[in-house]
């Protein structure tokens, strides 16, 4: 089966269920969407294996083109919708990409490819233009997961990885239900927002609320409106949402009753206080709508304070572990006793792992192996032989252990990608490379650091005598515009030492960052 395919079996399954909420459509009605906007896409010269990009926010068209263009035989590249021309130029090119679906506000003159405007209006359905013949091991997507600049690792995913995805998520059957309304506010270019907004909604006939911005006004009006019974975000919002939740409690003088119920609300239940449990609870639930049935955090890991929470107030809150080599959820919690810190479960149906190389603490390295897990990059011969075994295990770099119960636990990152508040991935080689070619740096180390207690992209700077703060941070600022704003290092320090490596030349950042913690780079941009 191929991803349009699983989409036409939906739609015979559950017609009248509408999958584009605000717009009222049906999938039944999607369906004839799909194909008008294939018709127009056939005529604007797209055919089966050529390389399409989607560049658009959260808005109905991203849906239909994704599916038009599988219906054509297409494959989409997923295009970040926070990246430079300068990126998107490069990004194609690697791919091959000759056209970019995409909203007019990202149009930009570039003879790398064409622009397709997403926002147009289709003509009629062609009766004579037929699904194209798409094996389930076509490539399906293309994801940039590092290095949009320079040295590329792009992820190809089969239609097969897709849609055995999307028949894993059956393990969420007992909180999803057909009709159901998921809210759509994290994007569908990333693998989190793709993977419950396509691959959830489609598996389960439920429907999608798409919202293209992050206005909190915005998103209260509509979980007012629309009462929607699932809400996936990163744990970020969890957080700023839970903190405004009591803020707002302790402002009308309620939180010491709040937080008792909260806390003792179980115990409550069991005497026969369940009324003022529900009661306390109901002006709570109704800022998401009163229906709130599942919570779904993924991207990052949640605090356990956050978590407990939402439990508290009846919600189910499920974390998810993922990444876009592997579509995605691969593992995902179940609600059960003492999941902390950082559970996220164990693997999906059809998908299996083991942890490697463990510690005395049980803390190991992450592999894993199944139906979701990608084949390998595009084009990287050099990266896949170091990341797959001969048995087909994938190597995630993750280090993680595993409680009585199954549960996996996240315990770090042995591979050095920063993960931000917002849970958005930054990769310090990407970045190390663009920097590397400041006249004046000698070598760079990039990774992680708090700063006031906030989450940063951190870069420490060898730099030769004669170079000044000034104008280091002049440099950098002018090499930080050829990327994402949420890449920007704005926070470094600087020295003319150089920075200890290994024995084959490599930067030991944990090493550097150990230096800046003691205060040995007093030269410092903060």
């Amino acid at each position: 089966m191929n991803m349009y395919q699983l989409l036409e079996r939906t739609a015979q399954t559950y017609p009248d269920n509408l999958y584009l909420v605000r717009e009222g459509v049906s999938y039944k009605n999607f369906i004839d969407l799909v194909k008008a906007r294939a018709a127009s896409m056939d005529k604007a010269g797209v055919k089966k294996g050529d390389v399409v990009g989607i560049l658009s926010h959260n808005i109905p068209e991203f849906p239909i083109t994704l599916f038009a263009i599988w219906y054509l035989g297409g494959t989409v590249l997923l295009l970040d919708t926070n990246l430079t021309p300068f990126e998107y130029d490069n990004m194609a090119a690697t791919t091959n990409c000759k056209l970019v679906c995409a909203e007019k506000s990202f149009v930009y003159k570039t003879d790398r490819f064409n622009f397709y405007d997403i926002t147009k209006k289709d003509g009629k359905v062609d009766p004579d233009l037929m699904p194209a013949a798409t094996e389930s091991l076509d490539v399906a997507t293309m994801s940039f997961t590092s290095g949009s600049t320079g040295t590329p690792k792009v992820v190809p995913l089969t239609h097969f990885n897709l849609v055995e995805c999307a028949n894993s998520l059956e393990d969420m059957a007992e909180w999803i239900h057909p009709a159901d309304y998921l809210y759509g506010f994290l994007p569908m270019y990333h693998v989190f927002g793709f993977a419950v907004e396509i691959l959830a909604t489609l598996h389960f006939g439920a429907g999608v609320l798409l919202q293209p911005t992050v206005n909190p006004k915005e998103i209260m009006a509509d979980f007012k409106k629309f009462s929607p019974q699932i809400i996936p975000a990163v744990p970020r919002l969890w957080e700023v949402f839970r903190n405004k939740i009591i803020d707002n409690v302790k402002a009308q003088k309620k939180w010491w009753l709040v937080s008792f119920i909260l806390k003792y609300g179980k115990t409550l239940q069991k005497i026969g206080m369940g009324a003022l449990v529900r009661k306390v609870q109901k002006p709570i639930l109704d800022v998401f709508g009163g229906r709130a049935r599942l919570l779904i955090a993924g991207g990052a890991a949640t605090k356990p304070e956050v978590e407990t929470f939402y439990e508290r107030l009846g919600l189910t809150f499920i974390q998810g572990y993922g990444l876009t080599e592997t579509v995605g959820p691969i593992c995902i919690s179940k609600p059960t006793k003492k999941r902390f810190p950082f559970a996220f479960g164990g693997p999906t149906s059809n998908n299996e792992c083991e942890i490697r190389d463990k510690n005395e603490d049980g803390v190991g390295v992450l592999w894993l192996r199944g139906h979701q897990v990608f084949g390998g990059y595009l084009n990287n011969e050099a990266a896949n032989a170091e990341i797959f075994d001969e048995r087909g295990f994938f190597n995630t770099g993750d280090m993680v252990s595993m409680d009585k119960n199954g549960e996996l636990h996240f315990a770090g990152r042995k591979k050095q990608v920063i993960v931000l508040d917002s849970g958005k991935n930054v990769y310090p080689d990407e970045l190390e490379g663009m920097f590397i070619t400041i006249p004046g740096v000698k070598n760079v180390a990039v990774f992680e650091h708090k700063v006031k207690d906030k989450t940063v992209t951190y870069g420490v700077f060898s730099v030769e005598d004669g170079m000044t703060l000034e104008k280091l941070g002049a440099e950098i600022a002018a090499a930080n515009k050829k990327v994402a704003s949420y890449k920007w290092v704005t926070h470094f320090a600087m020295t003319t030492e150089d920075l200890p490596l290994t024995s084959t030349q490599k930067v030991k950042h944990h090493v550097v960052r150990q230096n800046l913690i003691e205060g040995k780079y007093p030269d410092r941009h903060e």
